[in-house]
């Protein structure tokens, strides 16, 4: 009897055990991210924005919406695209209507052909992408 007790309760910490395993190495979502790296980055593209240099508008867009999916993506955000994760971390944000503008912003460069940015609508997409990016903890 004694021993059946034993043989019990060590099956439940075995099982227990891997159980925990399996969890911790499935679990996606709550990773840490290099914060010091996505500063550095953050500050190189706040710095290439000049707004004497109408080019630089758009980079700074690309660049920024870039830095944010890689950010999502390495907190283990579901989706294929940018749009997918954004939509499947919509909990972290403070203000999702800026995320989203500014990432339309984005979609505009990338696919058309006749979209012109002026220095204000790149100033506010990067401080919604600043704060995207706060608040996923990356900067």
């Amino acid at each position: 009897m004694d021993q059946t007790i034993i043989f019990f309760f060590a099956a439940i910490i075995i099982v227990g055990g891997l159980l925990f395993a399996v969890i911790e190495f499935t679990k996606k979502g709550t990773k840490q991210l290099d914060v010091n790296r996505y500063r550095i980055k953050w500050l190189a593209i706040e710095q290439q924005l000049k707004k004497d240099e109408p080019s630089s508008y758009h980079l700074v867009v690309l660049n920024a919406d870039k830095l944010l999916d890689q950010a999502l993506k390495d907190r283990g955000a579901k989706g294929e695209t940018l749009g997918e994760r954004l939509k499947s971390s919509a909990t972290l944000f403070s203000n999702r209507n800026t995320v989203w503008t500014a990432h339309k912003l984005r979609n505009q460069i990338a696919h058309e052909t006749d979209v012109s940015v002026n220095y204000d609508a790149a100033r506010q997409a990067l401080n919604g992408f600043k704060q995207a990016l706060k608040d996923v903890g990356a900067i």
